[in-house]
């Protein structure tokens, strides 16, 4: 699966990656696109049509056209789904620490009384819903873009800043929870959280290390350091439970379920449910129901 570098692949030339924030309209033509991302620096993506999937180590963000979101330097795994002729189209921002280093010194006395005694938990992934001035703010944006003309340094860092007051005004204690940096290494927590987090999703070990920012020997080492066996046989353990008490106890259809324990066909759930239970999911929910009846 091709890595993409963000935003360095999505520009030819190199001059405008040495600005601190650059804006950019995206757009997806229909169809179907998966892949990995290295986000290389922050990113703030307003989507104007479409949706995507993005998952990250810590969460899966569902990016559609009523929010717009927040999202700090790091891996993640990309996919977006485009039926019906749609493009997906966003407006991104990217902007670096010192950007948003900078604005915390400048405005350093309106954020500790917006903070006040509380403190904020460092949170690399936020979403916001859009509100009349945030579709102003995008409207804005699209005016400059459409024009034609370069946007001047002077003038991107003002609307970087006109959103992010909005934002202190409106959702403090969230965007105060961005963080300045996020740090590459995880710990033994944060890969258990990772695990714990995609294990529903269809993506393979590979991914996981990739969202764990390992090389996938690194992964396997740790991974049975924590957990006392292979990734393989965990995952399977897992997703097969799941599967299990969906079929049990949320009496679900296995049509139903095989997606939502990270498949991607009903045969290859099958295969793995009846090597696990000894039995296909429609008959071990058919045995097993009989049984509590």
């Amino acid at each position: 699966m091709k890595i993409i570098n963000l935003p360095q692949d999505i520009f030819r030339g190199n001059e405008i990656l040495t600005d601190h924030i650059i804006i950019h309209d995206y757009t997806a033509k229909e169809g179907t696109f998966k892949g990995k991302s290295i986000l290389h620096t922050n990113a703030i993506s307003m989507v104007i049509s479409g949706e995507k999937t993005m998952l990250f180590a810590e969460k899966t963000v569902r990016v559609i056209d009523d929010t717009f979101h927040f999202l700090s330097a790091g891996n993640c795994l990309a996919s977006v789904s485009l039926p019906g002729g749609r493009d997906f189209r966003s407006i991104l921002i990217f902007f670096d620490n010192k950007v948003i280093s900078d604005f915390y010194i400048k405005h350093n006395s309106l954020i500790e009384n917006k903070k006040g005694k509380s403190t904020c938990k460092s949170e690399p992934y936020i979403s916001f819903l859009k509100d009349p001035f945030i579709y102003n703010f995008i409207s804005s944006l699209d005016l400059l873009l459409q024009s034609g003309q370069a946007i001047s340094k002077e003038m991107k860092l003002l609307k970087f800043e006109e959103l992010m007051l909005h934002l202190l005004e409106k959702h403090p204690h969230a965007i105060l929870s961005f963080p300045l940096a996020k740090k590459n290494d995880f710990d033994d927590m944060e890969i258990r959280k990772a695990l714990e987090t995609n294990i529903a999703n269809n993506i393979s070990i590979e991914d996981l290390a990739f969202l764990c920012n390992t090389s996938l020997s690194t992964f396997k080492r740790r991974f049975t350091k924590i957990y006392g066996t292979s990734p393989n046989k965990w995952i399977l353990q897992k997703r097969m439970k799941l599967a299990r008490d969906l079929l049990l106890y949320k009496n679900e259809k296995p049509a139903e379920v095989y997606r939502k324990v990270g498949y991607e066909n009903h045969s290859s759930f099958s295969q793995s449910f009846k090597k696990m239970y000894g039995l296909s999911p429609k008959d071990f929910q058919a045995e097993k129901m009989n049984v509590y009846q």
